[in-house]
């Protein structure tokens, strides 16, 4: 049992400071180490710490960082590329560890993770925040308490903006993230096997890049991720499901919708507002019977970062489990899982085909 959890955050880019702001709101925790090789980063790090900052070690990497000796739980945060790497001594010691989705670019390197993840006796955690968004977390309660009946068809948008610029314009090239549909959209295919409560069996994509990074050049090397596209998931318990990408769409009203429908009604989610919207089969012509209704979120937990909460919440539930008050939620397989639905996606957009989960082992 440990009251006051001391955290390590490897990679305090963009969202290793999410992570740092949500840990220094949460009861019982702080911050004794961070870790990565580009100063201005670890600067970024310093300014989301303030006047915490003081008696923070810096390090150069994960390894030294856990050497350290003074930390129970570290947050790795940092690019996708990286992550076996920075595992590595991680996983021999005994910290507590959150890794940022996707868990790797390649199944091969997840298959490794989730090989050395299993039996440990600290948590493994795969990072998959948008499980803990707070009306993405009541639509998906309330599919599964059979509002809508039997589950038959879901439907996922997200129409946003581009990716961000990353240090070193990492987020660029498919070598470095798995390719778009396994940096960005691991999150959704998550959310597909968790409500659908079963596995996918064939996927696929039709995607290109289009609009965004076209002229844009790096070391002479053009950009190559996908920023549009539809996938389609069958699951073998019969239900289908549906991904509508989109990464040029910044004026959206809402970035992320979820649509489930079963034999009895349909329930969509819209974030933001945050609203659930119930709608029961009443047969044709006959009038509507839509209910509306607002799910709150914390406005401590909404400023702390730019995942609707996700982030806090996703560290309550991380927190419990490294205290042993709760299990594991969101495990090194499911962090595999879903990296291979992205990694089938990318497959079937290159080459134009049905990409059956078989292929990929799974």
């Amino acid at each position: 049992m440990v009251e006051t959890i001391r955290y390590g955050v490897v990679g305090t880019g963009m969202m290793g400071v999410e992570h740092i702001r949500n840990i220094l709101i949460q009861p019982g925790a702080t911050i004794t180490a961070i870790a990565d090789p580009v100063e201005t980063s670890l600067g970024w790090a310093r300014a989301a710490l303030g006047e915490k900052a003081d008696g923070v070690a810096a390090y150069a990497d994960a390894a030294a960082l856990v050497k350290g000796g003074d930390v129970d739980a570290v947050i790795v945060a940092s690019p996708n590329f990286t992550h076996r790497a920075v595992l590595e001594p991680l996983l021999d010691s005994d910290v507590a560890i959150l890794c940022e989705k996707p868990l790797c670019t390649t199944v091969e390197d997840a298959w490794w993770v989730v090989d050395r993840a299993e039996g440990r006796a600290a948590p493994f955690w795969t990072g998959m925040e948008y499980r803990y968004m707070p009306p993405a977390a009541a639509f998906i309660s309330q599919i599964h308490g059979g509002r809508i009946g039997r589950l038959q068809m879901l439907l996922i948008r997200e129409h946003r903006f581009p990716f961000l610029e990353k240090v070193g314009n990492w987020n660029r090239f498919a070598a470095n993230t798995g390719g778009t549909m396994v940096e960005k959209c691991c999150h959704f295919f998550d959310l597909m096997r968790l409500i659908v409560q079963a596995e996918p069996v064939r996927v696929y994509c039709s995607g290109a890049m289009d609009v965004n990074h076209l002229d844009e050049r790096y070391d002479g090397r053009a950009p190559d991720i996908i920023d549009n596209s539809f996938t389609t998931v069958d699951f073998a318990n019969g239900v289908r499901a549906m991904l509508d990408l989109c990464m040029f769409a910044d004026g959206a009203e809402h970035q992320e919708e979820m649509s489930a429908t079963g034999d009895k009604a349909r329930l969509d989610v819209l974030i933001p507002p945050g609203d659930l919207v119930f709608s029961p089969r009443v047969g044709f012509l006959k009038d509507k019977a839509v209910e509306r209704a607002h799910v709150p979120v914390d406005p401590v937990a909404m400023a702390a970062g730019s995942h609707y909460g996700a982030t806090y919440y996703q560290h309550e539930a991380f927190a419990r489990a490294v205290r042993g008050e709760g299990g594991v939620e969101v495990t090194a397989l499911d962090g595999l899982r879903a990296v291979a639905i992205g990694q089938a996606a990318e497959i079937s957009a290159r080459e134009k085909r049905v990409v059956e989960m078989a292929e990929l082992g799974l």
